[in-house]
């Protein structure tokens, strides 16, 4: 029993591994994550009868679908596709994962975005069997490009179908030294590649006596070992303000605290503040939790602020360090991901969501769009984006706004673009 919870405690040390599968149609990524679920005991009894009784499933004789683990829609099913992102869970004595499984479609880009946006890790599937010449598809190099793009600091680019081309060394070294060139244009520093056979169980658990020339780990295990922190801690202060939480309003000793979410840094009683986009300075005097007061409140922490003086601050504010504060501009450029199928209308109007701040803007001008083929951007002459495009665009925005460089806080540096006539979300954006 005590070895039990030493295993559940050291799990837990190690935190939560998010993770999504993505690449082209038919690279087997519903089949590898319902693979790792099997082999890692993450699949009940009664819904492995379910998917073997299953009407669509598309494997011979008594094999077991693992696709169907993952695509649990009816349309998704009967076409054999992934339609939506799904997203599973499951546990190793070394650490829980959290796995997002993203459409290869181009059709559904956009859904591979939002899955993307809070992963770890991306996995890339390719298929040796289409891949085998060292071409990749165009939505390797998209789900790449957008991947990057999130900042997801951990590529693995996993071979898979390679028992279909009987374990061929050269052709695994053709394909890693394809996404090797697309990695520098990308600006991937660095990225793992391994062959493996999703259907079959090969390297993808347990090491597989069929890849003698491969020297590195099985996929789970070098899920396990890799080292994802949390530097949230690290980056400078940011707590958007959801709400004012006011009470005893007719008393000398009223409360007022501002209810929000540390996005970034560390917030603590004493430290001086500014309320951007207002520049008004403060003190924290209290950080509030719900059943107690805090010593300090770290980025994911839901606390209630308390400051040494009544100033101005209302929902959509952001209160950071006064020593180190975000930018405040109406004026932005940013690279976007198209996600709406209506194109991008510098006519028509926007509303942008950035932290709990809502406020509308207009597009002044498409500088560019991403070449998914050339990887590079290229001048963008006809001035839209359409669904799946990723471009460069300048806007400027009613209301003046607290943010940061996506690269330096993620948290304060994404935002999304919403149809106001619509109300669909039409964009992700990234401030650059």
């Amino acid at each position: 029993m005590n070895a039990i919870n030493d295993s559940f405690l050291s799990s837990a040390d190690r935190g939560v591994l998010r993770l999504i599968t993505a690449g082209s149609v038919d690279d087997g990524k519903s089949t590898l994550i319902g693979r790792l679920l099997y082999d890692s005991k993450g699949v009940f009894a009664d819904q492995l009868d379910a998917i073997a009784r299953a009407k669509y499933k598309r494997v011979a004789g008594d094999g077991i679908d693992f696709s169907l683990l993952t695509d649990g829609l009816e349309a998704e099913r009967e076409q054999g596709i992934t339609i939506d992102v799904a997203y599973r869970y499951f546990s190793t004595p070394a650490r829980k994962f959290i796995i997002a499984d993203a459409p290869g479609h181009e059709q559904y880009t956009r859904n591979m975005v939002t899955g993307a946006s809070t992963a770890d890790v991306a996995v890339i599937l390719i298929d040796a069997t289409r891949a085998a010449d060292g071409k990749l598809l165009p939505q390797t190099k998209r789900h790449s490009t957008i991947a990057r793009l999130l900042g997801i600091c951990h590529i693995v680019v996993a071979v898979n179908k390679m028992d279909l081309v009987e374990w061929d060394q050269a052709v695994f070294e053709r394909i890693r030294a394809a996404y090797a060139e697309l990695a520098a244009k990308l600006g991937i520093a660095h990225f793992d590649a391994l062959p493996l056979s999703a259907l079959n169980g090969d390297n993808v658990v347990a090491a597989s006596p069929k890849t003698p020339w491969y020297q590195g780990q099985p996929l789970l295990a070098l899920l396990e070992a890799l080292d994802v922190q949390n530097d949230g801690g690290a980056l400078p202060l940011r707590f958007p303000v959801q709400r004012v939480a006011r009470h005893d309003g007719d008393r000398k000793d009223d409360f007022r605290g501002y209810a929000g979410r540390v996005a970034s840094g560390v917030l603590r009683p004493g430290d001086a503040v500014t309320v951007q986009p207002s520049g008004v300075d403060a003190v924290v005097s209290r950080v509030l939790a719900f059943d107690r007061e805090l010593d300090e409140a770290v980025a994911g922490d839901s606390v209630t602020v308390v400051l040494d003086r009544d100033v101005d601050v209302s929902r959509g504010d952001v209160i950071a360090h006064a020593a180190a504060p975000a930018q405040v501009s109406r004026e932005f450029e940013a690279e976007l991901c198209w996600l709406d199928s209506q194109p991008l209308n510098p006519a028509r109007k926007y509303l942008l969501k950035s932290g709990t701040r809502l406020t509308s803007a207009k597009v002044r001008a498409v500088l560019s769009h991403r070449d998914i083929h050339e990887l590079q951007e290229v001048e963008n002459t006809e001035g839209v984006l359409r669904m799946n495009d990723i471009g460069r665009v300048s806007f400027t925005t009613r209301d003046a706004l607290a943010v940061d460089r996506y690269a330096d806080v993620p948290a304060t540096g994404a935002f999304i673009l919403i149809d106001e006539a619509t109300h669909q979300t039409a964009a992700a954006g990234m401030l650059r």
